[in-house]
């Protein structure tokens, strides 16, 4: 087990193929991003490098990105912590977040197809199921996957590379407040399914308006309470 009390088989094995710095980097990003690896966690090298199974290399060269892009902080004479996300950081984020979402909402409602609307449902319903077990892993990738989707629908590239570029960030912060958004969350997500299906492109913006803040309230709500 990891001092910092990562459970011992959280960590997965790299496959040998393909460039070993990325794949550390993704790992740890991942691992970063779904919570396995705490804000504030103290991140030893030689205990990442033992539990991938590489050398201290490469988990020093994706410290170093990680720290770059924010996700890791590197504190001389103390070593690597997954960074603590100040209040201002997750209001510019979920903002920013919100004001991409609901166009992409308008979007899919002008370019909703039956296609893609089954998608959404069955997407809804597998969360829907997950949150009824309390699978929380379950409901933050299926919850990613629906948005996903909305974003396929909706066909704009530039749009969706702006969205992929916040998603993990996205997702970092939702991951704390997944069991707190519960059903409701996918009560709204009904709702937007019914908004796309009949082309409403003004309430489907404003449900996905009203659905991407109530999580960013409920963020808020949960680090001040």
């Amino acid at each position: 087990m990891l001092s910092a009390g990562l459970p011992q088989g959280a960590v997965p094995k790299l496959e040998r193929p393909g460039p070993l710095r990325e794949r550390v980097y993704e790992t740890l990003l991942e691992l970063i991003t779904t919570r396995s690896l705490q804000p504030g966690q103290h991140l030893v090298e030689s205990e990442l490098a033992g539990h991938l199974g590489v050398s201290r290399q490469p988990v020093r060269e994706a410290l170093q990105r990680l720290n770059t892009e924010g996700w890791v902080d590197l504190r001389p004479a103390q070593g690597a912590f997954v960074h603590e996300p100040t209040e201002e950081e997750a209001e510019q984020l979920l903002t920013v977040r919100t004001l991409l979402e609901a166009e992409a909402a308008r979007l899919a409602a002008a370019n909703a197809t039956s296609k893609g609307i089954a998608r959404l449902e069955k997407l809804c319903a597998q969360g829907e199921e997950a949150v009824e077990r309390d699978l929380i892993d379950v409901v933050v990738d299926t919850n990613a996957a629906f948005h996903a989707a909305v974003m396929e629908l909706a066909a704009n590239a530039v749009l969706a590379e702006l969205a992929a570029r916040v998603g993990r960030r996205v997702r970092w912060y939702f991951t704390p407040v997944a069991r707190q958004r519960g059903k409701q969350s996918w009560i709204e997500h009904r709702d937007l399914i019914a908004a796309i299906a009949d082309r409403d492109e003004q309430r489907a913006t404003q449900i996905m308006r009203e659905h991407t803040e109530h999580t960013r309230t409920s963020y808020h709500e949960r680090n001040s309470g």
